[in-house]
């Protein structure tokens, strides 16, 4: 995997001035583009999309500042239809319009080309199993929140706490197949995972295919696969968001297993009563790299 996005980053740099066709690559690199698009959000903390824009812009300021040519010129050549477009995309990164930066040499905020290096360490071992299911379905209440990577997500707990204690106890009681229990799914995420970006948030349970969905429920229909289910225990939520970020950084690299879309599933197996501490299982879709 590490090999995979370190050419990744050469094949950004071939094609800066050229729309990136990221599913072709990942083909050629022997992965998905769901895959691929994780893997980077989670290793280099943006989303590939903005990495090739601050890349872009970074190449595209050289030119600017050299001067020689005129700035709708240099916006043709790296994308963009008009100097406009290619202004707003040059101030969003360097804070600074094209014609400021050519007359005063700055402000440039540059992004370095990115380079990926696999560190194990080995002295945190991951309790890890692979659970080959079945097709299921998860029902429960739904709704749309942004994402937030650290920290308690508010959105997520006002939908929670605006659901009354009896339905929280008639969820539980329709449970019927693993993962066992309430659970918190996250749903419909972007590859590319950026900060703030909309995902469909289920409070709800796992119910067996042939289990009818009770009505006012909402439903997400999961196909038959295997997923990796990770065991967290320790402060809540930082233990579970470490955890998820070392199945990028450790698990996936050293595993080989791939991310398929689909939802990934927490389910709370024991919980301080105030939630300042918890024991956990993460459920990822997976599939053979």
């Amino acid at each position: 995997m590490i090999s995979a996005l370190n050419r990744l980053v050469e094949l950004v740099e071939e094609h800066l001035a050229e729309e990136l066709d990221v599913d072709g690559l990942a083909k050629g690199l022997g992965t998905t583009e769901y895959h691929l698009r994780r893997m980077f959000s989670s290793l280099a903390g943006m989303p590939l999309s903005e990495y090739v824009r601050r890349r872009r812009m970074t190449v595209a300021a050289a030119d600017v500042v050299r001067g020689g040519e005129d700035l709708l010129g240099i916006a043709v050549r790296y994308g963009y239809g008009s100097s406009e477009a290619f202004g707003r995309a040059f101030r969003a990164v360097h804070g600074a319009g094209p014609g400021d930066v050519r007359r005063d040499g700055g402000p440039l905020r540059t992004q370095p080309q990115l380079r990926f290096r696999l560190t194990v360490e080995g002295n945190i071992p991951m309790d890890t199993r692979l659970v080959d299911r079945p097709a299921f379905r998860l029902v429960g209440h739904a709704t749309r929140v942004p994402l937030i990577h650290e920290g308690v997500n508010p959105h997520i707990q006002q939908h929670i706490a605006a659901l009354p204690p009896e339905e929280h106890l008639r969820l539980k009681a329709l449970s019927d197949t693993e993962p066992a229990g309430l659970l918190q799914v996250s749903d419909g995420l972007d590859p590319d995972a950026a900060e703030g970006s909309a995902l469909t948030y289920l409070h709800g349970v796992a119910l067996g295919q042939d289990t009818a969905v009770p009505d006012g429920l909402d439903a997400i229909e999961l196909p038959a696969g295997m997923w990796a289910v990770f065991r967290t225990s320790g402060p809540h939520p930082q233990a579970l968001q470490t955890t998820w970020a070392a199945t990028a950084t450790d698990w996936f690299p050293s595993n080989p297993w791939r991310l398929r879309p689909g939802p990934s599933i927490v389910a709370i197996l024991e919980r301080a009563d105030d939630f300042s501490t918890a024991t956990c299982a993460l459920w990822l879709p997976v599939e053979p790299a």
